[in-house]
């Protein structure tokens, strides 16, 4: 028995069909046919049941393909620390991230990478935080980045990149703004989360972290949303927020991301922030090569507050100066200062209405100061006129 031999098999048991396996493989489907026929006479057992087309392992099967699992994980383990203590510096390294968080991070990370590890290919692998654990825990990833569950396994490690909270997101103008009540000293005001219970609740798929630490402040708080709509595409989600389509709970690092222009307001609820931590996860005990803590630490870098805070720059910020502005769709207004988010440090902008009430609002920087596209034509989202 060689390596080769265990990989043939857990590329059946993966795909299930002779002939996929056999083009993962590179080898010819009869090749392959011919080596599971003399494996299986050699071990006097069989390890597949033919149904159809489909390739079903049997217990025997299954023990097998576990067990090549582990050895190949420890081979892998062991090339990556020889290729240490020899200094080559080459290699793969597979890397697994949500699509969102992937989305905003990887411009990031992935060129800063490749200009220190140049001869290391990095395989790119995206899904929901369970997927991207179950791809930990049979080899397929090395590496995954996202929220770490309320329940951790003990057959991975966690390593803390950042803190996150938890914010209830609505519409800018939405009926539950009034209802809301000011947090001294903190970056958001606070919302009763029973007053969602008549609302539209957008929900993530329940794969997806974010939906799980929903589903467990649903339960603390005894709240049973009667009209959901659930969707695995984030970005969708944040922009029927920002419709008034419905409301929803996201990570504020996300929502710092937003490619959506249009604005939405932030609450915190419940008795208690809702927090949780961004890691790097991995296989426990099992040997990270150097490119791989070089590659944890280019992420911890990027998704670090003060990188936003650098992107934005004095450039954004000094373009704001106090005094009058015209919206793109009219209306005037007059900017009293630039402010920064005491949490997050992204530049606000503090401004009054000069029609109607003359509230008081606070809108972020990088919005401010964007270009909107109107009849076909792009100006920015605010002019100023004096």
């Amino acid at each position: 028995m060689d390596f080769r031999t265990l990989r043939y098999v857990l590329a059946i048991a993966e795909y299930q069909n002779m002939t996929k396996a056999a083009e993962a493989l590179y080898v010819g489907q009869p090749t392959l046919s011919k080596f599971m026929t003399a494996l299986e006479n050699e071990l006097g057992l069989k390890l597949f049941r033919r149904l159809g087309h489909r390739y079903v392992l049997t217990y025997a099967g299954e023990r097998y393909v576990e067990r090549a699992g582990q050895i190949l994980r420890i081979k892998e383990d062991l090339d990556a620390e020889m290729a240490d203590i020899l200094k080559r510096d080459v290699g793969v390294l597979r890397v697994a991230f949500p699509p969102m968080r992937g989305s905003y991070l990887l411009p990031r990370v992935l060129p800063a990478f490749e200009a220190l590890h140049p001869n290391v290919k990095v395989i790119l692998l995206e899904g929901s935080s369970d997927e991207n654990d179950r791809r930990l825990l049979d080899g397929r990833a090395d590496l995954a980045f996202y929220s770490r569950p309320e329940e951790t396994n003990p057959l991975i490690a966690y390593q803390t990149i950042a803190q996150e909270e938890l914010l209830l997101c609505t519409a800018h103008g939405h009926p539950l703004e009034k209802l809301a009540t000011p947090d001294p000293g903190g970056a958001y005001p606070h919302l009763e989360l029973s007053l969602i219970r008549d609302e539209r609740v957008l929900l993530l798929h329940p794969e997806q972290r974010t939906r799980q630490i929903v589903d467990a402040v649903f339960s603390e708080y005894h709240i049973q949303p009667t009209n959901t709509l659930c969707s695995a595409n984030m970005r969708a989600v944040m922009g029927l927020v920002a419709e008034g389509y419905g409301v929803s709970f996201l990570f504020d690092s996300h929502l710092l991301h937003r490619e959506d222009g249009r604005a939405i307001s932030l609450f915190r609820f419940g008795n208690r922030r809702v927090l949780c931590d961004f890691v790097a996860a991995s296989r426990a005990g099992s040997y990270l090569p150097q490119c791989a803590q070089d590659f944890v630490e280019i992420v911890q870098e990027a998704a670090a507050p003060t990188d936003w805070k650098a992107e934005e720059s004095e450039q954004t910020v000094e373009a704001i100066t106090p005094g009058r502005y015209r919206h793109f769709k009219g209306k005037e207004y007059e900017v009293l200062h630039v402010a920064r988010n005491s949490e997050t440090e992204e530049p606000m902008v503090v401004y009054r209405a000069l029609y109607g009430e003359r509230g008081v609002w606070v809108r972020p920087a990088g919005m401010w100061c964007e270009t909107v596209e109107r009849d076909g034509k792009k100006q920015k989202r605010f002019e100023k006129i004096e």
